[in-house]
């Protein structure tokens, strides 16, 4: 049987039993090389999940809309998987809550041109770190990649050639805030831009209000930010969102030591939130 097969079968049990209320993974959309997120509440829809080279959206990030159902399956990878380990270390859903359905991730293409996604590219843990049973094999290790490459690049950047870079960014942001609706860390109840009244952030779309929004996001989820890499994919203007959060992320190791945020439950080191006496303190 397929991996694929296996989510059929395991989702159409699992809903029959009654063991899950709720089950979430990828159906085909209009084209072959398209897929779009499937919920269902029915076992008599399982056969419309499908799992293929095109499933390209990270899923943990529905759970917390669905839970108020029941028990959530779900079909995990290891972007997924290292979502819903975010979202009970940010208690925003407990672990008994979902049902994991791991599969083991080969990378996902663009639907346009067919080559592998810039997120999948980069991904350095394709098998899911948390799951309840696996459908089929794991997938190989991806090849190593230099984790902060694009870092590298703007670090070498003389000034002011930097600054005018990061003015080049975020003047092209529009706040549409899609970054942060599919961001699985992202998990407030109240975002700060939308509380009016303390007035955090202006209506207004200019380079510092756009730069406020974008700097403040990359520090709340600096520590708990999993790579997966889907505020980059949905942005609609391009911006290169991975290389500002990769760029705290190195700054952090630099200070606190290597670390990867929610590849475990036992885990849960937050450096920017936790504090040590022997914290670096070379600021003060």
């Amino acid at each position: 049987m397929t991996a694929q097969d296996i989510i059929r079968t395991r989702a159409k049990e699992l809903l029959e039993s009654g063991e899950v209320a709720t089950f979430i993974g990828w159906e085909a959309g209009r084209f072959e090389n398209q897929t779009t997120p499937l919920v269902i509440t029915d076992a008599a829809d399982a056969d419309k999940l499908v799992f293929n080279e095109y499933c390209v959206n990270t899923l943990a990030k529905y759970v917390r809309d669905v839970i108020p159902r029941g028990k959530v399956g779900l079909v995990v990878r290891g972007c997924d998987s290292r979502g819903i380990i975010r979202l009970v270390a940010d208690k925003v859903i407990k672990r008994e809550d979902v049902y994991l359905i791991g599969v083991g991730c080969p990378g996902i293409k663009d639907r346009k041109t067919g080559e592998m996604l810039k997120k999948c590219a980069e991904c350095r843990h394709n098998n899911p770190p948390e799951f309840d049973e696996m459908a089929g094999e794991v997938a190989e290790k991806p090849v190593a990649v230099e984790r902060f490459a694009e870092v590298a690049e703007v670090e070498a950047m003389a000034q002011p050639d930097r600054s005018r870079y990061f003015e080049s960014v975020y003047a092209k942001c529009i706040r549409c805030y899609a970054c942060r609706d599919v961001c699985p860390c992202c998990t407030c109840r109240e975002c700060f831009v939308d509380q009016r009244r303390e007035n955090w952030v202006g209506k207004q779309n200019n380079v510092a209000e756009n730069r406020f929004y974008g700097l403040t996001r990359v520090m709340h989820i600096g520590d708990r930010c999993i790579e997966c890499g889907e505020c980059e994919r949905v942005c609609p203007m391009d911006l290169p969102l991975m290389k500002l959060n990769r760029k705290v992320i190195q700054d952090m190791n630099d200070l606190f030591g290597e670390f990867e945020s929610s590849l475990s439950l036992e885990d849960t080191t937050e450096p920017l939130i936790e504090y040590r006496l022997d914290d670096v303190e070379e600021f003060m």
